[in-house]
């Protein structure tokens, strides 16, 4: 039998004129956990998607178990060994735990679910490797970390001895996290491969036994983990030395530029309503909002952006009452935004980087002439300028932003903002989906606005990017505010802890 449970040799594959995969191989040994890195784009997933069948391969060959791979689909991928747990979660929000592990692979007595036997599977799973999953809860009624245990436990009862797990942490809290790790050194004693996918450095220094870099569609090298440092591998990653630990300055900080009262709102779903909450931030800090996604952040920036409605309390922006005003209103206060989803609120992507720079000033100077008529050359000669500054690529002003990488385009929403800021930039995401490089440039200047006297909201999923740049930090969860903290006195694992409180202890920043 073949040493290696998983080769993929000289994979190609091409989207239209887009090469995604080039020349890459990579092989997966009996019994290791190995991570699979690289920059947004980079390739990874997609190598994924072809190993278990979901993308069908345009030259080069994948062996499972020394067993060359035809016609790969994912049926074909599950009937030999190979098992995926996706970053967006397959279960069905209105069934059990039990009916979705079993469903479409339904034990049978005669012609009826087999539910004690089902149930019986199931057991030995979440005790085997242990899972700590309720199996007669409905999905909705479970958490998120829970909820990936029941894709383990599906990938594992149709027979999975690969699995693959694309950026598996993304959506736990530490303590989740170190659960979830738990699981895959039992999981991994046990015999099972695995293959992790993730761009968070500190974690694949610790999970992993080997390490595989890809760098725009090409595989750059496999490492051992006692072999390499996260800044090495950053450097394969991006080709160049990359600073993520910036460093945060210290200042004196002025009044408060936002204050919130009370704050009530809507939400999406039940556990992101905001329910009551209270805070500030003053000119010149930065005051980071953390919590598990989905648990008021999204609402509360609506609401200080006059995109949701306050049903009860106050926001006040220095010094003016902005609560239930017109984003446009808002905006000539003193805010500006960055937000959560560049695509949809953030860029017209159909737009040139010129247009999306300076839609939110055509009718000031240096743009307007004479009410309505824009001066094309002012707004040319600006969009270099930033283009430069921010150093967008490729460097063309007038290139469409659908032509943009997500860290360029995500660039090119940070000049616009910042540019405009004059009293308090929300920054909601900021590094979400771009590359690592990206990444560098924009924690930079979010440090300079904040060094200028204006006040910064961050509302981030990543807690090393929390503590890095925040000088106070909030944590929500379930709409409220579960506590507050300098971020001298925060750590992952108190952030963590209040993360998973359920908003049962309510207080206010100061």
């Amino acid at each position: 039998m073949s040493d290696f449970a998983v080769e993929m040799k000289g994979i190609e594959k091409s989207f239209g004129s887009v090469h995604a995969v080039i020349d890459a191989s990579f092989q997966l040994k009996r019994g290791e956990i190995h991570s699979l890195i690289g920059e947004n784009g980079a390739g990874k997933s997609t190598m994924m998607k072809l190993l278990y069948g979901m993308y069908g391969i345009d030259n080069g060959e994948i062996l499972v178990n020394g067993k060359p791979m035809t016609g790969l689909t994912p049926k074909v991928a599950i009937a030999n060994g190979i098992g995926m747990v996706h970053q967006e979660f397959m279960l069905v929000n209105e069934l059990t735990v039990l009916e979705n592990v079993i469903l479409g692979f339904e034990p049978k007595k005669g012609i009826i679910i087999d539910f004690h036997e089902a149930r019986k599977q199931i057991q030995h799973y979440i005790e085997e490797y242990n899972m700590d999953v309720q199996i007669n809860k409905r999905i909705d009624q479970i958490s998120v970390g829970e909820a990936q245990r029941v894709e383990i436990i599906k990938v594992l009862s149709r027979g999975a001895e690969t699995i693959i797990l694309d950026e598996p942490t993304g959506v736990l809290t530490p303590q989740e996290t170190r659960k979830l790790f738990d699981i895959l050194y039992t999981l991994k004693a046990a015999g099972k491969s695995i293959i992790f996918i993730s761009h968070k450095l500190n974690e694949v220094m610790e999970i992993s036994d080997r390490i595989t870099v890809m760098r725009q569609g090409r595989v750059i090298g496999t490492v051992n983990k006692e072999d390499t440092d996260p800044r090495e591998l950053s450097k394969m990653m991006v080709g160049r030395e990359v600073f993520l630990d910036i460093k945060r300055t210290k200042q004196e900080v002025g009044e408060p530029v936002l204050v919130v009262e009370d704050l009530w709102t809507s939400g999406e779903k039940e556990l992101s309503k905001i329910r009551g909450i209270s805070f500030d931030v003053k000119a010149g800090e930065i005051v980071g909002i953390a919590g598990v996604d989905g648990n008021g952040q999204s609402e509360l920036v609506e609401a200080i952006a006059g995109l949701r409605e306050v049903e009860r309390g106050r926001v006040t922006l220095a010094g003016v009452d902005i609560t239930n005003k017109s984003p446009k209103l808002i905006r000539e206060t003193g805010l500006a935004h960055i937000p959560e989803d560049r695509n949809r609120m953030g860029l017209n992507r159909q737009a040139s980087i010129t247009d999306n720079i300076i839609i939110t000033r055509l009718r000031k100077p240096p743009f307007a002439k004479g009410g309505l008529v824009l001066d094309e050359a002012a707004a040319q000669k600006t969009a270099e300028e930033l283009v430069k500054e921010y150093d967008v690529r490729p460097p063309r002003a007038e290139a469409l932003t659908s032509s943009l990488s997500g860290g360029n385009a995500q660039k090119v929403v940070v000049a616009r903002e910042v540019t405009e800021v004059k009293k308090l930039l929300i920054a909601s995401q900021p590094t979400r989906g771009i590359d690592i490089g990206a990444i560098e440039s924009i924690r930079t200047i979010l440090q300079r606005v904040k060094a200028q006297g204006i006040g910064v909201l961050l509302v981030s999923a990543e807690l090393e990017e929390i503590l890095s740049l925040s000088d106070r930090i909030v944590v929500l969860s379930e709409g409220r505010i579960a506590g507050t903290m300098p971020v001298e006195e925060a750590n992952e694992e108190n952030l963590g802890m209040l993360m998973l409180s359920g908003g049962r202890k309510e207080e206010t920043a100061s």
